[in-house]
């Protein structure tokens, strides 16, 4: 598990890669490799997770020369992999799963990473004949990959925003349309991100370059996975094999289903388990503390409840965000932050995490209230105003004049959202296929996998994901939809394995209680006054002070769940503005 970054078709100065690599250091401390030629560079920040006194980055093979790789991630299957290339005879000088890439390429091209099973960001640079860059990300996207594209065929790349953005020749310009989209579904979606010219490697991809040429994108066929058993048996296979380390390794156990089942099997694999649960110091609504306890003492884990002081909630705010490099609006990024910080100040390097079970297995509100919808009824405008952080009248009524007349030439990301819905449904699509494919493909990437692959990495921490391994997500795809709405087969799975209580509970997001918190009295209360004040959404100008204003005092005379988000996702936008800011001169992030 590393940070990686690099250029093609480009130069880059020493002094420069050092202040790239300073911004994502936080998440390879523990050794750093960079190579430059003519018109390229390849770098890696390091953080040694298998084989961990080999692996050296970036990866040369003395059977290869002139192919050099790096990687972000953890390749599962590198042992097959390295007993196939030596028989063909590639010669490896240790048994890190990186090793195998140069070898892997030589045999495929840019092929190779159709034969990968595992979560990965990887560059290769070949310099046999025509200097070729070639990027690659995994099935899920479970490792996002950024680049920038630049004159004559430019091309930078980073595992972080905030490093990509050191590169000279990359600019930190906010897209005018980041505020609609971060009401609208609370971060960007898909391959852009809120800076403009910089883009995120779709899921399974692709994309090589060739001289000038620039990146050609492309997305791979989805690789074959063998048929699987029933889905205990499968979720329980790759827990077991996940939960396989050569570092410390832990759970995350938020109390609910989803972590509860992978603690229950990675305890079957590993004991004994280490397992963590974040809240918050005080008395707060829909604490999980009490389930979190139950699972782990069915699961028999050493068991650490973590309390953060709410007080710490603004600073958090600010780490998240400039480790985000984009506004994302779920308050669980600060949730998120401050458990892999406890993970790591505990000695641990790998967690495993329960996401991805909700977007493959039917788990949201908004998707079960889809399918329900009747026959010809239009189900796609309440499911993405579900998505929001504030509903579509809402936006609209606090936006300028002259930032609502823009948003409805240019359009929201609503309207594109909703027309994406409807596109296949009209082709004769099914409608939980078509919900399955957005939330997986569009919402996970980009709303939970790069908030955990940039949170556990501030952290130097590798969270591995049992859900979102292909077998699992294939074995999910074949489940009729009644067997998927709700969860209702991980519920079934779950019988046996956790306590009664967490199986009989609804469902609540790991998250924390934010109308309390930004009620009268409670501990953001000032910060986002201070973020919503007359002067700073003047200055912006896509923002009434007026009616945010208004907004606010309802809040406070009457707190609600959907008023506190809006405030929340408007506070969080106009700290990524300063935050932005502060990255346009190259300084070091430190985590």
């Amino acid at each position: 598990m590393c940070r990686i970054f690099g250029s093609f078709a480009a130069a880059a100065t020493g002094p420069e890669l050092d202040t790239v690599s300073g911004r994502q250091r936080h998440g390879g401390p523990d050794e750093r490799g960079v190579l430059t030629g003519r018109g390229w560079s390849l770098g890696c920040d390091r953080l040694a997770v298998t084989e961990p006194v080999g692996g050296a980055q970036p990866l040369r093979l003395p059977t290869v020369p002139g192919v050099l790789a790096v990687l972000n991630g953890e390749i599962y299957n590198h042992r097959e992999l390295r007993r196939r290339l030596a028989a063909r005879g590639h010669v490896f000088p240790d048994a890190c799963d990186g090793s195998v890439l140069p070898a892997l390429y030589a045999e495929y091209g840019p092929a190779f990473a159709e034969q990968l099973d595992g979560m990965y960001a990887i560059a290769i640079v070949d310099l046999r004949t025509t200097p070729q860059l070639v990027l690659a990300v995994d099935e899920m996207g479970m490792k996002p990959l950024h680049y920038h594209e630049g004159p004559g065929g430019a091309v930078r790349f980073a595992s972080e925003i905030p490093a990509l953005l050191a590169f000279d020749g990359v600019p930190a310009d906010p897209c005018e349309e980041t505020l609609d989209t971060v009401l609208a579904t609370k971060t960007p979606f898909g391959t852009d991100t809120a800076l403009r010219g910089i883009r995120v490697l779709p899921p399974g991809a692709t994309a090589v370059a060739h001289g000038t040429r620039g990146l050609r994108v492309a997305r791979r066929p989805p690789r074959a996975v063998a048929p699987a058993a029933g889905l205990l048996d499968t979720l329980r296979h790759e827990v077991h094999r996940l939960a396989r380390a050569d570092v410390p390794l832990c759970a995350i156990t938020s109390g609910g289903l989803d972590s509860g089942l992978v603690t229950a099997l990675a305890a079957e694999e590993a004991a004994p388990l280490h397992t963590f649960h974040l809240g918050y110091r005080g008395r707060w609504p829909h604490a999980e503390d009490t389930f979190a306890r139950a699972v782990a003492r069915r699961a028999r884990t050493v068991h650490h409840h973590v309390e953060v002081d709410p007080k710490e909630l603004m600073s958090l705010l600010t780490r998240t965000t400039r480790h985000l490099g984009q506004p994302n609006a779920d308050p669980i990024a600060l949730s998120t932050y401050a458990l892999f910080r406890a993970v790591r100040g505990a000695g641990f390097t790998v967690a495993l995490t329960g996401d991805g079970a909700d977007e493959l297995f039917g788990g949201y509100d908004r998707v079960r209230a889809a399918l329900a919808a009747p026959a010809g009824s239009d189900w796609t405008a309440p499911y993405v105003d579900a998505l929001a952080a504030a509903p579509r009248l809402l936006r609209e009524r606090l936006y300028t004049p002259d930032y609502r007349a823009f948003i409805m030439e240019r359009g929201s990301v609503a309207d594109r959202i909703t027309a994406e819905l409807r596109a296949p449904r009209a082709a004769g699509s099914d409608r939980a296929d078509t919900l399955t494919r957005f939330e997986t493909r569009r919402r996970l990437p980009a709303y939970h996998l790069r908030r955990v692959d940039h949170l556990s990495m501030a952290w130097a921490v590798e969270a591995r994901l049992p859900f979102c391994q292909p077998s699992v997500a294939a074995l999910a795809r074949t489940l009729p939809a009644e067997q998927k709405l709700g969860k209702r087969a991980l519920y079934e799975a779950g019988v046996g394995l956790l306590p009664r209580a967490v199986l009989q509970r609804p469902k609540q997001p790991f998250t924390l209680p934010l109308a309390a918190m930004i009620a009268p009295g409670g501990p953001l209360l000032e910060p986002v006054r201070d973020l919503l004040s007359p002067d700073r959404l003047s200055r912006g100008g896509q923002l009434r002070p007026d009616r945010v204003r208004a907004l606010l005092d309802r809040h406070l005379e009457r707190p609600s769940d959907r008023d506190a988000l809006t405030l929340w996702a408007l506070a969080v936008h106009g700290l990524w503005t300063d935050v932005v800011q502060g990255l346009r001169v190259p300084v070091g992030c430190a985590a």
